[in-house]
């Protein structure tokens, strides 16, 4: 349990990391008066890495496949017609476990190349944070929409990179998770399509009875927890998400 909560610190302090020339972070500077007496102050740097700590979540659900899944289950439970069911927390904690599972090769290369060597004193801070940013940059490119990537890249003023593996980590970031979010709302789309028929179809002979009155929605929902059910539903949807990030394929 340590190495993993390191392993999500290491992976958080990626987007903040400084300049990989610098040969360490003075944690405490110490200034000596002149009649003696010394005096203690921490240093900018670490009181903004220690500020930056605060965004470590945001920044690890954003490179990561969270954002796909949990937007994916969002417009599940939205096309069933269910407002409460699941809840928001077993959704995000479906999410969570469900990206641990997609990104664990990504966390295993992580783990290989920059935590455990750090942990051996085999790199320094600084060297352990560069190895750890490849896998997860690769991760990142290979879900990444070269028009999105491009897209960003112009808007920073990178006009002249020549390959996708060039674009500077802090492009690639606002790129995946656009894509994402355009993946997240194909793959909505597609589920919401058969719940849609059914509501449709459900519409049509209540208007045939005349019965009016009565809302649609009510009368179809069984019917769409039915099929879903029937369809093995929670299995297609979570191999659906696998899949769309190589897995299985």
């Amino acid at each position: 349990m340590n190495n993993v909560l390191k392993l999500i610190l290491l992976i958080g302090m990626i987007w903040f990391v400084p300049d990989a020339s610098a040969e360490g972070i003075e944690a405490l500077s110490v200034t000596t008066n002149p009649d003696g007496s010394q005096d203690y102050s921490v240093t900018l740097q670490v009181l903004a890495i220690m500020t930056a700590l605060s965004f470590i979540p945001a920044a690890v659900i954003m490179m990561t496949s969270f954002t796909r899944i949990i937007v994916v289950l969002g417009i599940l439970r939205q096309a069933i017609g269910l407002q409460q069911s699941p809840s928001n927390q077993i959704l995000v904690g479906i999410s969570l476990f469900l990206t641990f599972f997609i990104m664990a090769p990504i966390f295993s290369q992580i783990n290989d190349k920059a935590l455990q060597p750090y942990l051996k004193e085999e790199l320094t801070s600084i060297q352990a944070l560069e190895q750890a940013k490849e896998p997860l940059k690769a991760f990142m490119l290979s879900q990444t929409r070269i028009k999105d990537l491009e897209t960003f890249a112009k808007i920073a003023g990178y006009d002249q990179l020549d390959k996708p593996e060039d674009t500077p980590f802090i492009v690639i970031i606002p790129a995946f998770v656009t894509s994402e979010l355009q993946t997240a709302f194909i793959i909505g789309f597609m589920f919401f399509i058969p719940f849609l028929i059914v509501d449709l179809v459900v519409a049509s002979v209540l208007m045939a009875m005349g019965m009016m009155m009565l809302s649609p929605m009510i009368v179809s929902l069984p019917f769409k927890i039915m099929l879903f059910v029937l369809v093995d539903g929670w299995g297609l949807v979570m191999g659906t998400l696998a899949r769309s990030f190589g897995l299985g394929v």
